[in-house]
């Protein structure tokens, strides 16, 4: 027998006041601390009520290095954490081929919720999420970022086009009173679909680590 419906939750529909609220949330917060008890707290984003976590930036803010992903997976809302399971692994062994890791970088996601059948966020949700994502890379001033998948390039660089064209390239990014400088690569997730694409990304892990001196 059909699982009888649930009773429709009072979905939260994008709008301009929500990006209000979430821009004073994400302006009101002094530290990283303070910031997740504010994503944490906010409300304001229909993603939230299907999700089963809230995922944040972990590892080591100080550390200035930053690696952002687009949105949580199955595996990152069940574990609670950014880039766990075969696609984390992979990237572990990025990291590693850099001489960096989990434990040395800030680790993080655009979305902190994973939207329902892993469909991409609407413009208007990542509107919501967008002053938090900023707010982070405000608050642990990276030296450089690390832009993963075509959702998170767009997102920070603009414009339509794919990774492949938007990989490789250092550009600043913009968030709040400082410009950061970033370059994007393939997502882990994409580099297990197609092997053959790992040589593009290690030249723009070579070109990352290069930045960061050493």
């Amino acid at each position: 027998p059909q699982p009888a419906p649930r009773p429709a939750a009072a979905v939260a529909i994008p709008d301009e006041h929500a990006v209000t609220e979430a821009r004073f949330a994400a302006e009101s917060a002094r530290t990283l601390d303070e910031l997740k008890t504010a994503v944490e707290a906010f409300g304001g984003c229909n993603l939230k009520t299907s999700a089963r976590s809230t995922v944040f930036a972990a590892g080591e803010p100080a550390a200035g290095v930053m690696v952002i992903g687009p949105m949580p997976s199955g595996d990152d809302d069940r574990e609670g954490t950014a880039f766990s399971g075969k696609a984390g692994f992979l990237l572990d062994r990025m990291l590693g081929a850099i001489g960096l890791s989990r434990e040395t970088v800030l680790l993080s996601t655009v979305i902190p919720w994973r939207p329902p059948g892993d469909r991409p966020p609407s413009a208007p949700e990542a509107a919501i999420c967008r002053p938090f994502i900023e707010r982070q890379i405000e608050l642990a001033e990276p030296k450089a970022v690390l832009l993963l998948g075509n959702f998170t390039a767009r997102f920070f660089f603009g414009g339509t086009g794919t990774i492949h064209t938007m990989r490789g390239e250092w550009r600043e990014i913009a968030c709040g009173s400082h410009a950061v400088p970033a370059i994007a690569t393939l997502h882990p997730q994409e580099l297990l679909t197609a092997p053959a694409s790992k040589a593009l990304a290690w030249a723009d892990l070579q070109a990352f680590r290069a930045r960061l001196g050493g």
